[in-house]
């Protein structure tokens, strides 16, 4: 038996055995049923959402790329069982992001307190104009499709996070976030994004684990359409 090693010295063999531990064999082989019409459903839908939008990423590659940085990036998140990937994103920030960050937080007492607890920023100066609209129609993330048919994430479930973030916000939450591979959209995207507290986030993280069934991914793949049309709590 194989095991990963898990933020906080939480140790599981795989995510079948997480399954069983916390809802029983039963509920495990039921669940394991949901998960795979939700796979199955992920790549008849991720793949057909690539072939219909194949024009509009051409149109958004190219804007992005204007201002003479690359199109896409990954940045590199946790994954289900812990394994680290590159998630995709249209680049919405400009190219030396890193170093004004850095800037920033150095230079502004309010903006790092910012950063701290929400991983966000209200008026964030790494974001390019075409970033901000990118970001406001969450048309950043259609990168991440290519996540999905590589078996990396999932149409719906935690949204990924960086390492750093999983030790500081989750603790022994942790072994929720990393039972199942990460999403577009989920309980977080339509209750609110950033206009809710990291914990709540980490809380509605735990309760889709608890609660998950595919009928429930495809609800909230159904109220992520007004959530982004809207655009609630995004910046």
């Amino acid at each position: 038996m194989t095991h990963t090693n898990w933020p906080n010295g939480i140790q599981m063999a795989n995510a079948s055995k997480l399954d069983e531990g916390l809802y029983g064999s039963a509920a495990s082989n039921s669940r394991g049923l949901h998960h795979l019409a939700k796979r199955s459903f992920d790549i008849a839908a991720a793949g057909s959402a690539l072939l219909f939008l194949s024009p509009l990423l051409l149109i958004l590659c190219l804007l992005v790329m204007a201002d003479g940085g690359p199109a896409v990036f990954g940045h590199k998140r946790v994954g289900r069982n812990g394994r680290s990937f590159r998630c995709l994103k249209f680049r919405s920030m400009v190219p030396n992001s890193a170093e004004v960050l850095a800037k920033l937080l150095a230079e502004d007492p309010e903006a790092a307190r910012s950063w701290a607890a929400t991983r966000k920023l209200q008026n964030d100066p790494r974001i390019t104009r075409v970033g901000k609209f990118l970001r406001g129609t969450s048309l950043d993330e259609l990168p991440q499709l290519f996540n999905v048919l590589r078996g990396e994430m999932s149409l719906v479930g935690p949204r990924p996070v960086v390492q750093e973030e999983l030790d500081q916000h989750y603790g022994v939450a942790a072994i929720n976030y990393m039972a199942v591979r990460p999403g577009i959209t989920g309980l977080w995207q339509i209750s609110g994004r950033s206009d809710t507290t990291y914990a709540e986030r980490v809380q509605l993280d735990c309760r889709y684990v608890r609660e998950f069934s595919f009928w429930g991914d495809l609800r909230i793949l159904l109220k992520t359409v007004p959530a982004v049309l809207l655009g609630r709590g995004a910046y």
